[in-house]
C-alpha cells in the first residue's frame, strides 16, 4: 500500500498564494512590532490556509509485476549450417531452465526469420517490434542467440535499448568457409559486344592462421549448357570478359568446387540474369519493279530508329529503251558487289520485295545469298507476280533455301488471310487471330495471291485461298520466310479495317534473329518473387510433365496445362532461392530465383563484432555457446552487466495499481475546531499579558 497527500484548493491557486503572502507580511509586521501572541495566531492562519487548500489522503493498492527477459532466437538460413541449429536448441533450453528458477521473471521468445526480400538477418527491426510490446520498467534484459551476423544494425545505437543486451554466439572457432561474390555485372548487354564481369572468391575463417589457397577453379555455364572451366585467383577481385550467346534473357551460373572444410556450398555459386539486346538491326531491302507496297516497306523499316536500312532498288530496268544517254543515268555506281559479296554477312536481314532475275545480279550473287543463309543469315521474300514468272527467284540457286515454290498461277481476286492450324501454335502468328473459327474475318482483304507449293519440312503459318500464304523454314544455320502476296501494304493503309502488318513483320524479324521468345520449342520459367510460372511453348498438341531439380538437388514433377494453343503453363511456389533446372521431354532450361547470392550466405563465419556497439552501449556481454552458457545474475542499473561466466539482468520491481482510495485528511469540523482553539488561545494569552 502506498499513501500520498493531494491538494485540491477551494479557491483559485493564485488567490490562495496572494492570501498566503499577505499572512506572511502581517506576521513579519507583528514580529517587528514585538506584539504578543503572534506565534499562536500564525498557527491559526496556517491551519486556515491548509483548510482552504483542501488536503486529501490517497491510498494505492499495488500488485507486483514480473520482470521480462526477451530472448531473440536466430532461425535464419545461416543458423542451419555447421551444427548451429543444435547449439541454438541447447542454449535456449538452458536459458529456459535458468529463468524458470528465478522468481517473478518471465521469458519471451521471439524468432528471427529470413527476411522475404533477402535483406538478411533483420535483428534490429525485430528487436524494436518486440520492445514496442514490453514496458520499459519491466524489461530486465535482452539475450540474442545467434551467429552474430546481422544486416540492419544502425551506426548510432545510443538510446536504442534501456536494458543489457547479451549475445550467445553459435558457431565454432574452427569454422572455415569459401564464398563466391559477383561484385559488378550489368543488367543488360549489347549482342556481339563483350561485357566485363567482376567476381571475387574469398576464404573465410573464424580465427587467424588459416592461409588461403592462391587459386581455384571456376565453372561458367549459360542457360544450363556445358560449363567452361577457368583457373582464377583466391582473395582478390578478377574480371571476366564475356559475350552473350543470344538475345533475350541469358542465365549465367558461376560455381567453384566445394571443399571438405567448408561450412556450406550455398555460397559457392552465383547466378546472373543478363538481358541481351541488339544495338542496331541491319536490313538490306532489295526491291524489284516499283509498286505501292514498296514505299510501305521503306516507311515501316525507317520508322524504327534501331534499324539501319540499305535499300537496293531497280529504278530503270535494262530492257527499258528511252534514248537517255548512259552517262546521265546516275551520278555514282551502286556498290552491288560490296553489298552482295564483300559485306553481306554484316546484314541481319535481307528482304526481297517483288524482285525477279533481270540479269543485273549475276548468279554468283545469288549463291552468296544462299551461303549467307546457310551460315546463319535470314531472308524474307515478299512475292508478287514476278515469283510465278520464268524470271522467278525460285529458278536461281535460292531455290535451295526458299521454303515454297510457285505453281505459275496468280490468283487475282480478293481474299481474307487466315492463320493456319499450325499458325495457331507458332509464336510468329499465335494470338494474332483472336477467334480463328469466327465466320467474320478479323482483317481486311488482300487482292492478289501467288499459288505456292510448300516443301515438306516448311511451316505454313498463314493461308490464302487453298494455298500457303506465309511459309517459314530453317535452312542450315539460318532462317527463311516467304510471303506469297505483294498486297500486305493494304493492311498498312487500313483497307477494309487493315490488319497487323507491323506486328507480323516484327515477329518475323525476331524469329529470324533467333530471339528465344519466338522459338517454336521453348521451355522457360518467369520468376515472380519466390514463385515462377513454368511455360512450355510448342507446336505439339501435348507435352510431357516438367521435371524440376531444385538447388538442393530434390526432384519435383509437375503437370502442365494448356492455356492457349501451343502454350502450356503451371504456376508454382518454389521452396528456396537459387538455380532451378527444368526439363520437359527434350526441352531444357534454367531459372534463377532470388538474388545472385543469398545475403544470409555472404558472411557465414560467426562473429560478435557486428553487434559489438550495441552490446557495449548496454554494458552487456558476448559468450560462445561452445564454451558454456553463462549463469544469470541480478544487477543495478548503470553497473557492468557481464562477467567471465555470468550475464546480468536488471531487477525492476515493477508494480501495477489495482485500487485507489481518496478521503479528506481532516473533516471540516476538525479544521474549524483547531482554528477556533488557536484563535481563542491567542486572545486569552494576549488578555493575560
Amino acid at each position: 500500500m502506498v499513501q500520498n497527500i493531494l491538494f485540491d484548493p477551494l479557491i483559485p491557486l493564485s488567490i490562495l498564494a496572494a492570501v498566503a503572502a499577505l499572512v506572511v507580511l502581517i506576521l513579519m509586521l507583528c514580529t517587528w512590532q514585538g506584539l504578543s501572541g503572534w506565534l499562536i495566531r500564525a498557527g491559526a492562519a496556517v491551519l486556515l490556509l491548509l483548510a482552504i487548500a483542501n488536503p486529501s489522503l490517497q491510498q494505492e493498492e499495488r500488485e507486483a509485476l514480473n520482470d521480462i527477459v526477451l530472448a531473440l532466437v536466430d532461425d535464419t538460413a545461416s543458423q542451419h549450417i555447421g551444427g548451429r541449429e543444435t547449439q541454438t536448441g541447447q542454449a535456449l533450453e538452458n536459458l529456459k531452465a535458468q529463468v524458470a528458477r528465478r522468481r517473478n521473471t518471465d521469458l519471451r521468445i521471439i524468432p528471427i526469420l529470413d527476411a522475404p526480400d533477402d535483406r538478411g538477418t533483420i535483428l534490429t527491426e525485430i528487436l524494436q517490434q518486440a520492445l514496442a510490446d514490453i514496458p520499459k520498467d519491466r524489461l530486465a534484459g535482452v539475450i540474442v542467440i545467434s551467429d552474430g551476423v546481422a544486416h540492419d544494425v544502425p551506426a548510432n545505437v545510443d538510446g536504442l535499448l534501456s536494458a543489457p543486451l547479451h549475445l550467445l554466439q553459435t558457431g565454432l572457432t574452427t569454422d572455415r568457409d569459401r564464398r563466391l561474390l559477383v561484385k559488378n555485372a550489368p543488367g543488360f548487354a549489347i549482342m556481339g559486344e563483350p561485357v566485363t564481369l567482376t567476381l571475387r572468391i574469398d576464404d573465410l575463417a573464424a580465427t587467424a592462421g588459416n592461409s588461403p589457397e592462391s587459386s581455384t577453379t571456376l565453372t561458367i555455364s549459360v542457360d544450363g549448357d556445358a560449363p567452361l572451366t577457368l583457373d582464377v585467383p583466391v582473395g582478390r577481385d578478377f574480371t571476366l570478359p564475356f559475350t552473350l550467346p543470344h538475345g533475350g534473357m541469358n542465365t549465367l551460373q558461376f560455381a567453384t568446387p566445394q571443399q571438405d572444410w567448408e561450412l556450406t556450398g550455398r555460397n559457392n555459386e552465383a547466378v546472373l540474369r543478363i538481358n541481351g539486346v541488339r544495338d542496331r538491326l541491319r536490313v538490306l531491302l532489295v526491291s524489284g519493279e516499283p509498286h505501292p507496297g514498296e514505299r510501305i516497306w521503306r516507311n515501316l523499316l525507317k520508322s524504327d530508329s534501331s534499324v539501319d536500312l540499305v535499300h537496293f532498288t531497280i529504278l530503270r530496268p535494262p530492257e527499258k529503251q528511252d534514248g537517255v544517254p548512259v552517262d546521265e543515268l546516275s551520278l555514282i555506281a551502286f556498290p552491288v558487289r560490296e553489298l552482295f559479296l564483300d559485306k553481306i554477312n554484316e546484314f541481319d536481314l535481307i528482304i526481297f520485295d517483288r524482285y525477279k532475275r533481270r540479269g543485273i545480279l549475276p548468279g554468283s550473287y545469288y549463291n552468296s545469298v544462299r551461303d549467307y543463309v546457310l551460315n546463319g543469315g535470314a531472308v524474307l521474300v515478299a512475292a508478287g507476280p514476278d515469283y510465278a514468272s520464268v524470271d522467278s527467284l525460285w529458278y536461281s540457286s535460292l531455290a535451295d533455301i526458299l521454303p515454297a515454290g510457285p505453281t505459275a498461277q496468280v490468283v487475282e481476286r480478293g481474299f481474307h488471310p487466315r492463320v493456319s492450324s499450325l499458325g495457331q501454335r507458332h509464336p510468329v502468328t499465335r494470338g494474332l487471330d483472336a477467334d480463328p473459327i469466327a465466320q467474320t474475318p478479323p482483317w481486311g482483304r488482300w487482292l492478289r495471291l501467288i499459288e505456292l507449293t510448300a516443301k515438306d519440312q516448311a511451316q505454313t503459318v498463314m493461308t490464302g485461298i487453298d494455298t500457303p500464304l506465309l511459309v517459314l523454314d530453317r535452312v542450315g544455320e539460318g532462317r527463311v520466310a516467304l510471303l506469297g502476296s505483294d498486297q500486305s501494304w493494304l493492311w498498312a493503309r487500313g483497307y477494309e479495317g487493315g490488319g497487323p502488318q507491323g506486328e507480323i513483320l516484327r515477329r518475323l524479324a525476331h524469329w529470324m534473329m533467333k530471339e528465344p521468345e519466338l522459338e517454336e520449342e521453348r521451355l522457360y520459367g518467369e520468376p515472380r518473387g519466390q514463385a515462377m510460372q513454368i511455360i512450355h511453348q510448342t507446336l505439339s498438341d501435348t507435352v510431357e510433365n516438367v521435371e524440376i531439380t531444385t538447388p538442393s538437388g530434390e526432384t519435383i514433377i509437375l503437370p502442365l496445362e494448356e492455356t492457349s494453343p501451343g502454350h502450356f503453363a503451371h504456376d508454382w511456389e518454389a521452396p528456396e532461392p537459387g538455380l532451378y533446372h527444368l526439363q520437359s521431354g527434350e526441352a531444357r532450361s534454367v531459372v534463377a530465383l532470388g538474388p545472385a547470392a543469398p545475403g544470409e550466405f555472404i558472411d557465414t563465419i560467426a562473429t560478435a563484432d557486428i553487434l559489438g556497439p550495441l552490446i557495449t552501449a548496454t554494458n552487456g556481454g558476448s559468450f560462445r555457446i561452445e564454451d558454456a552458457v553463462p549463469s544469470l545474475r541480478n544487477i543495478r542499473a548503470g553497473r557492468p552487466a557481464a562477467g567471465r561466466n555470468w550475464m546480468g539482468l536488471l531487477k525492476r520491481d515493477a508494480t501495477r495499481t489495482t485500487d485507489i482510495t481518496l478521503r479528506p485528511l481532516l473533516p471540516l469540523w476538525a479544521w474549524l475546531l483547531l482554528i477556533l482553539t488557536l484563535t481563542c488561545s491567542a486572545w486569552l494569552y494576549e488578555g493575560r499579558r
